[in-house]
């Protein structure tokens, strides 16, 4: 089980990379995101549609156009762009949606479960694209 699909470490690397070059104002083809991302230019397309119905990015057409962030670097986190890409992360069937496990009351499992779901949920909504850009400086 992957708690990140394939498409939404794409995706999430696509972010990372338009966090890097917004800050020149840059535009970004879906054909260049793709190649950088080594993931198909279908792909991307279809990625870059969530994230701009989700306001995420913003696209200017024209021969020049491209693609860039929708907010600032410091404004965009992980967890954001994961809920727009897979609808969230989910450790276990039981906690997906409102509605709950049958079992919740008595199932030890879904109680641990539910904690470090939160704890998840939590980690990455305090991760921006701008913190990521930073740690990478740093390595280098």
């Amino acid at each position: 089980m992957d708690v990140l699909r394939r498409n939404t470490d794409y995706g999430l690397r696509m972010m990372v990379n338009l966090a890097k070059h917004s800050h020149n104002g840059q535009l970004m083809s879906a054909r260049q995101l793709a190649g950088d991302g080594n993931f198909s230019y279908q792909l991307g397309c279809k990625l870059l549609q969530k994230l701009h119905k989700a306001e995420l990015v913003k696209s200017v057409m024209g021969p020049k156009g491209g693609f860039k962030l929708g907010r600032k670097p410091s404004e965009i986190t992980l967890m954001d762009v994961i809920n727009v890409l897979q609808g969230g992360v989910h450790m276990n069937r039981c906690l997906v949606g409102d509605q709950g496990c049958e079992f919740e009351s008595e199932c030890e499992v879904n109680t641990k479960l539910s904690r470090l779901q939160m704890y998840i949920e939590g980690y990455l909504e305090e991760i921006t694209l701008d913190e990521i850009l930073q740690s990478r400086s740093k390595r280098k």
